[in-house]
């Protein structure tokens, strides 16, 4: 994450490539789902990528959200709307680890600063369709929607998939640790390996 300099140049048509994966009709999807799964209490947003931001930024609806899913215990015990950034940053890790217990895999997992800071609203919008999916996968009565607002989630598969995304993020950890842990010695042998075909 050290791309934190000024959006211009490179980094600028990088976010422009963010923001064209956002999708207004998803949006559209999403907050009708939100709006039917948490009652109007939470209101509804302006449309556009910065009304939905605004929306949800300060973690409360999106509690609100994860908390209705779950048919018993609510995993967020303490909803609280605030001003200050770190309470609104709280409220929404609450809501990434609830969604987490509740299945979410870690690939479609937003960042706390990709809603905060309006960093990858896109991002956002692929944490709560995996949400949607899983619920209506789930099929446990409390998905307050239409079903075919979501793709199902191939239950059978999940496991497999997640296995062998765990396997494969192992092999690529293993495999930096020792190019890194093994620098200097690897070189050493490769030094030994040239004289060795030298003196043939």
């Amino acid at each position: 994450m050290a791309n934190k300099g000024p959006s211009y140049g490179l980094s600028r048509q990088v976010q422009d490539k963010i923001d064209s994966k956002y999708d207004p009709e998803l949006e559209q999807i999403l907050v009708e789902w939100i709006t039917r799964q948490c009652g109007s209490t939470v209101g509804k947003p302006e449309s556009g990528k910065m009304g939905f931001q605004a929306w949800l930024k300060d973690g409360c609806v999106l509690s609100e959200l994860i908390n209705s899913l779950f048919p018993g215990e609510k995993p967020v015990k303490k909803i609280q709307s605030s001003t200050m950034a770190f309470k609104q940053m709280e409220q929404i890790s609450q809501f990434l680890n609830a969604a987490e217990k509740y299945g979410v895999t870690k690939t479609d997992m937003f960042q706390t600063v990709d809603l905060w800071e309006g960093k990858d609203l896109a991002a956002v919008q692929r944490t709560l369709s995996a949400l949607g999916s899983l619920a209506v996968t789930k099929d446990e009565g409390t998905y307050n929607g239409d079903p075919n607002w979501f793709f199902k989630k191939a239950q059978e598969n999940k496991r497999e998939f997640t296995d062998e995304q765990l396997k494969a993020g192992k092999n690529v950890i293993g495999l930096q640790m020792g190019s890194n842990k093994g620098a200097s010695q690897e070189g050493m042998s490769y030094g030994r390996q040239r004289q060795i075909l030298q003196h043939h």
